[in-house]
């Protein structure tokens, strides 16, 4: 495999997750942001792309939006970043739901392979060690299998174009690295297996509104206790749910959650990739960075390539002046 990750930054909110066109989509995300990455020690970006901007109802191609996505790998390129595009969202599925038309209907899982046909198509032209694709953004299948199997089905698609490219596949269940034995990896030695890193929940989204853990306000800290017992009983189950039941957590706690991932690399010869990591700056900067630099510290211990969440969105590592945050300044002893 000549395409190797490192340690990179996602780029959202500039082809996913965002209402931003024309001048303003333009002016989010340009040259002099990669040139900047590139200069903080970055190897690689990840560009999540949604389907609503890149084609419209019809299935046809938005060309404004295929042409920035040009822009940006090319900026890469010439930066001397390797790129991975990830299908985030398509219309048929959300990672954030647990009822998704994906996995349902016949027609939009379909529908899903096309859109990897014309991708793959489209972005074909790049070198297989500048650019890999991502399937899907966190699968959030009723079934692991109804994941597997279209997952092999996508990947089949682009091997059809691509038999060389490097393509990054997520588990079911969010890519939860808990549920890491449950992908079934097709026999391909071109292939990333990759997961997202955000527990304990209840600490990295402390506040979220979009989140189910939205409802704790209360104090909370980390490692060790980050809810008190008194509080935690407090909360209702669904709440204790959506955190995983985790009321204590440190280092240990991701050792343990990051064993099923090398398990299946190990078993596969497969490299991994945390894709996605971050935490709210809701919490205070004294526990944050005692998370963060345990979370690195067993990412680097590991070898496991890493992917932070995000450059300049709500976990960002530049705020939205353009100045650095914790996040970054934590980073920067990792890029050293």
């Amino acid at each position: 495999m000549n395409f190797e990750l490192g340690r990179g930054v996602n780029i959202s909110h500039w082809l996913s997750q965002s209402d931003r066109r024309g001048d303003e989509r333009r002016a989010w995300f340009g040259q002099a942001d990669v040139e900047r990455l590139a200069a903080c020690g970055f190897d690689h970006l990840r560009f999540p792309v949604d389907e609503v901007q890149l084609w419209n109802e019809q299935g046809e191609r938005e060309s404004e939006a295929f042409e920035l996505l040009e822009q940006g790998l090319g900026w890469c390129e010439q930066a001397g970043l390797r790129t991975v595009v990830d299908l985030h969202i398509v219309r048929s599925h959300y990672f954030n739901v647990d009822s998704n038309p994906l996995f349902a209907e016949p027609a939009e899982q379909e529908k899903f392979c096309t859109l990897w046909a014309d991708l793959s198509q489209a972005l074909a032209h790049w070198p297989v060690d500048q650019v890999a694709y991502e399937l899907l953004n966190e699968p959030n299948a009723p079934r692991d299998d109804d994941w597997n199997e279209l997952a092999a089905r996508a990947l089949a698609v682009v091997r059809a174009h691509e038999p060389e490219r490097v393509v990054a596949l997520d588990c079911n269940g969010t890519a939860d690295p808990r549920r890491f034995p449950a992908l079934r990896v097709p026999k391909d030695e071109n292939l990333i297996l990759t997961f997202h890193f955000y527990d304990p929940l209840v600490f990295t989204h402390y506040r979220a509104y979009w989140s189910g853990v939205k409802f704790y306000e209360g104090p909370i800290d980390y490692p060790g206790e980050l809810v008190s017992q008194e509080d935690w009983d407090a909360l209702p189950e669904q709440v204790r749910f959506a955190a995983r039941k985790e009321r204590i957590f440190g280092s240990a706690d991701i050792e343990r959650l990051l064993g099923p991932t090398l398990a299946l690399a190990k078993e596969t010869g497969l490299p991994l990739w945390c894709g996605e990591f971050g935490a709210l700056g809701t919490t205070s900067d004294s526990a944050r960075e005692r998370w963060y630099r345990d979370l690195l510290g067993a990412l680097e211990r590991h070898e496991i390539a890493w992917t932070v969440w995000d450059y300049k969105g709500d976990f960002g590592i530049f705020d939205g002046e353009g100045r650095p945050t914790l996040v970054q300044r934590v980073l920067s002893d990792f890029l050293a």
